[in-house]
């Protein structure tokens, strides 16, 4: 295991945003109130969308949510999100660029700044073993407390977070001959620098242009 190919999941390996799309799915199912959850829901996103999301704010509004409902219901919601809105969203292209990597004996994992949570069962779905993401705190019954555990795995965070992650297995980021990460976008710009071989994908108008300026590869998985 020579290698590791690092994934971010939102507008990456899938065309749309798991974090967003939760939210759209507790409206349009009125597990929320419509109203005041979408106009919040949407905030948050244009502000991640300009670079301006404060992770913690937006993480505890978003797990503020999940305690609202015991875990039996959420997670009898989420299969129905899955079945819904994930599984027909996710493209063979990106089913095929993980398996090239998982088929090449790739150390693969997913790491994404939207809770575990709402990610935990789309990695499954991939094929994905590895997830590295926001860990909403739990009570001893399961239940979501509405609470984040440690920092953020946003920004400067993923690369923390990809460090302690890869301590817990003992192989640093330098033992690895080649490092992947492929991302969409300029919030991951801290751990694109910091591997081997960053790749843009499907990357946003700020991450292209820096790529292009660096000359990173761009990888463009749903131009249909």
């Amino acid at each position: 295991m020579n290698n590791l190919a690092l994934f971010d999941l939102d507008h990456t390996l899938l065309p749309i945003d798991s974090d967003y799309e939760w939210g759209q799915f507790l409206v349009r199912t009125n597990a929320v109130d419509p109203v005041e959850f979408k106009r919040r829901n949407d905030e948050f996103f244009a502000q991640y969308q300009a670079g301006t999301l404060d992770p913690v704010e937006y993480l505890e509004f978003a797990l503020g949510t999940l305690a609202r409902f015991p875990r039996a219901q959420l997670d009898a919601m989420h299969a129905q999100f899955m079945h819904e809105v994930i599984n027909p969203s996710i493209r063979p292209c990106a089913r095929e660029l993980l398996q090239k990597h998982q088929d090449a004996g790739d150390l693969v994992a997913i790491i994404t700044a939207t809770n575990r949570f709402v990610t935990a069962p789309i990695a499954r779905e991939l094929g994905v073993q590895h997830l590295i993401a926001a860990v909403p705190e739990e009570d001893a019954q399961g239940n979501i407390t509405g609470k984040l555990l440690g920092v953020p795995t946003s920004g400067p965070g993923k690369v923390t977070h990809t460090h302690a992650w890869l301590e817990t297995i003992g192989k640093p980021l330098a033992a690895f001959e080649r490092s992947h990460f492929y991302s969409d976008s300029h919030n991951d710009i801290p751990l694109l620098s910091v591997v081997t071989h960053p790749v843009a994908t499907n990357p946003n108008a700020v991450l292209a242009s820096h790529a292009a300026n660096l000359g990173w590869p761009s990888l463009h998985l749903f131009n249909d």
